[in-house]
């Protein structure tokens, strides 16, 4: 069986080792440590899967802007989300999906945005973010169908057009 809870400091390096397994190198790892040394870090929006209390899984969202003509708007990146290699393709990173949106809808944001896999972020209600007036600020080219969008409250899209700004160290590690 898979439990979810929010991470705890003494994960943090278990944490690292499987985000550098999952991703085969240590990019995203150092991106967690990054974000977590921000202002953008919300610790209740890192979220470890346990399976027979070790952890296999970790999900992170933080917060990032849309520059709106002059204005600013918080929401939510999901970024990044790995399982251990082994036990990937059995759920759990479906798992860690569902339960971290069902918990960033407790917090006061409607929007998350996520750069990731076309045919995996669709089914938990993400779409192409550029069809929904949405661009991204980024150091490298972002494909249309990797940019995605999930409003957490409905219509929290409508009259929103703007670009989304991803912190720089997001771009050191890309």
């Amino acid at each position: 069986m898979i439990t979810i809870r929010p991470e705890k400091s003494e994960d943090f390096n278990t944490i690292y080792e499987i985000n550098k397994k999952a991703f085969n190198g240590e990019v995203e790892a150092r991106l967690i440590d990054k974000i977590r040394q921000s202002d953008n870090f919300v610790p209740e929006l890192s979220l470890v899967a346990l399976k027979d209390d070790k952890i296999v899984g970790h999900i992170l969202f933080s917060r990032v802007k849309i520059k709106i003509k002059g204005a600013e708007k918080l929401i939510l990146a999901l970024a990044p989300i790995a399982v251990l290699p082994e036990l990937q393709k059995k759920g759990i990173g479906s798992l860690l999906v569902k339960k971290g949106l069902q918990t960033c809808k407790g917090f006061d944001y409607d929007i998350i945005v996520v750069i990731g896999h076309p045919e995996f972020f669709p089914r938990f209600g993400f779409t192409p973010a550029r069809k929904r007036g949405l661009e991204v600020s980024f150091g490298v080219e972002i494909p249309s169908e990797a940019f995605m969008v999930c409003e957490l409250k409905k219509n929290a899209l409508k009259d929103i057009r703007g670009i989304v700004e991803f912190p720089s160290y997001f771009e050191d590690e890309s």
